[in-house]
């Protein structure tokens, strides 16, 4: 794989930054004034853990939260998506891209907060399947990157279930909330994603969940 010819490799476009959507869910870009009061409501719930393992929040009121949305939906590295409940109409949680690397075809995806009620969800998976999906697919990148906080044991099954390899930890990486972070990193290549492609699409059918919404088959075991 080292010595693959890439002579002929042209830079991948950066994301546009448009509506992604799903049968679950809709990825939105990031608007503070139109998705703030669900994800306030979202994110400010019954999950005590859900800023523990990211560099800001939790938040004590509104303004500061505020503040942080509208400096999240003007970046554009990272590139924020708010991802809206198909049901309800509600913005139940955001992530993005990140550290976007056309020249090489290299992307990530990161900064996710789940709210509790979009947590181990059908939507959930198929909100980060959109960004891959449109990284590979639509944009042709070569590398999509997964990283968290070794410590961070939801993150890492995450990325374990969701298809991302464990290439290994950077030790004393970061300094996050005044304590050490050692970084877990993981990736899916381009050759790696027809088959997760693949996976994701039979677990997302309508034909593998019952009337109760349950899966018949897990995303990791479509992949064996």
């Amino acid at each position: 794989m080292s010595n693959q010819d890439l002579s002929h490799w042209q830079p991948r476009p950066a994301p546009a930054h448009t509506p992604l959507p799903g049968r679950f869910v809709r990825l939105e870009p990031l608007d503070a004034a139109r998705h703030g009061d669900d994800l306030w409501h979202a994110l400010q719930g019954p999950d005590p853990a859900l800023w523990d393992y990211l560099p800001y929040g939790p938040f004590a009121s509104r303004e500061p939260f505020d503040a942080w949305l509208e400096g999240n939906a003007a970046s554009r590295d990272p590139l924020f998506y708010t991802v809206v409940d198909l049901a309800s109409g509600r913005a139940l949680g955001v992530l993005s891209y990140l550290r976007i690397t056309p020249k090489d075809g290299v992307i990530e995806i990161g900064h996710i907060a789940f709210g509790k009620a979009m947590q181990r969800t059908p939507g959930s998976t198929e909100a980060v399947w959109l960004l891959a999906r449109h990284a590979f697919d639509d944009l042709g990148y070569r590398r999509l990157e997964w990283k968290c906080n070794a410590n961070n044991a939801r993150s890492m099954r995450a990325a374990e279930r969701l298809g991302f390899s464990y290439e290994g930890l950077f030790r004393q990486h970061m300094i996050v909330k005044g304590q050490n972070r050692d970084t877990a990193w993981f990736s899916i290549i381009d050759g790696e994603w027809p088959k997760c492609r693949e996976a994701f699409e039979r677990w997302l059918s309508v034909d593998n969940f019952d009337g109760e919404g349950r899966q018949h088959q897990s995303l990791e075991g479509l992949r064996r």
